[in-house]
């Protein structure tokens, strides 16, 4: 067996029984993102996608230089169909960025984040059955029916409607998300590592030129912004997929988009802690239902 299988393999008995609280785990990390976020624009005028594209681009160099010292030029290898699937995932992640960030000046982030948050688990689920061959079951159907209201339920109805192009933004968006699930799925055997290098990397190639073009005045920004996105790239993104795609051995795609409703909950909780943010009835409601789908996830049969 090669090193790079070694270190890709793993401890099967150890995945099956954690895979899914590291997928809990990484979302819960992904919901402080949106706190630093908040002190970017505390601090400059960022545009969202601009923070979409560090928080990609930051994520790779360290781990690259990490996974080489481990795997070598195995860090850059993707035998047969897996190097397609890995520059798909990481398309996907930029197609992502760009179509959710462009919704948001057409719906506002409430409803954006509502489409996409309630849409991405449904559509993952219809593609895990089809193209994963998973079952559906109803443990995992309760757990959905639970997540998807609990998390609108937190993140709330907005009044009034949108346009129909910035409620096709956030579809594309949502079915973005549903390909990274189920890619991240059949990757998953490989180091966690190398496909955050390789597929982030290629992710932030594709969504440099948007980017780029949004970010003016990026010479001018105060330097207590860099230490912010280092921290985006580094703990909730590098860090966060590390976790994700290690548990994502041993997790079914559509279990994972369910736990991964847990980033708006871990959101809510910190904007409480740090800024004061009170939660209404509903969403205190909505956290609830989300506690119980990831507790009927997480718990062993």
């Amino acid at each position: 067996m090669s090193n790079d299988s070694i270190a890709e393999g793993g401890n099967g008995k150890a995945g099956l029984k954690s895979g899914p609280a590291l997928v809990a785990l990484a979302a819960m990390l992904w919901g402080t993102a949106g706190i630093a976020s908040k002190v970017v624009y505390s601090i400059e005028d960022v545009p969202p996608l601009v923070i979409g594209f560090f928080r990609l681009a930051l994520a790779v160099p360290l781990l690259a230089i990490w996974c080489w010292s481990r795997l070598g030029p195995t860090t850059f290898h993707f035998p047969g169909r897996d190097l397609l699937r890995i520059l798909a995932l990481g398309a996907s992640i930029a197609v992502y960025q760009v179509f959710f960030f462009a919704a948001v000046p057409e719906l506002g982030a409430a409803l954006t984040a509502l489409i996409t948050i309630c849409s991405g688990p449904v559509l993952v689920g219809l593609g895990a059955v089809l193209f994963l061959g998973e079952t559906f079951t109803r443990r995992l159907g309760i757990s959905l029916g639970f997540g998807l209201l609990g998390a609108g339920l937190l993140v709330g109805v907005p009044s009034g409607g949108g346009s129909l192009v910035g409620i096709l933004f956030a579809a594309i968006a949502a079915f973005a998300y549903a390909v990274f699930v189920l890619f991240s799925r059949m990757l998953a055997k490989h180091d966690p590592g190398k496909i955050i290098v390789v597929g982030f990397g290629s992710g932030a190639i594709f969504i440099a030129p948007f980017a780029l073009v949004s970010a003016n005045g990026i010479g001018t920004w105060s330097t207590s912004v860099w230490p912010v996105l280092l921290y985006i790239g580094l703990i909730p993104t590098a860090l966060a997929y590390l976790l994700y795609f290690r548990g994502m051995r041993s997790t079914p795609a559509t279990a994972a988009s369910v736990l991964a409703l847990v980033e708006p909950l871990a959101a809510s909780t910190l904007a409480l802690a740090l800024f004061g943010e009170r939660l209404g009835f509903p969403a205190v409601i909505g956290a609830c239902f989300l506690l119980v789908a990831m507790m009927a996830l997480l718990r062993r049969p």
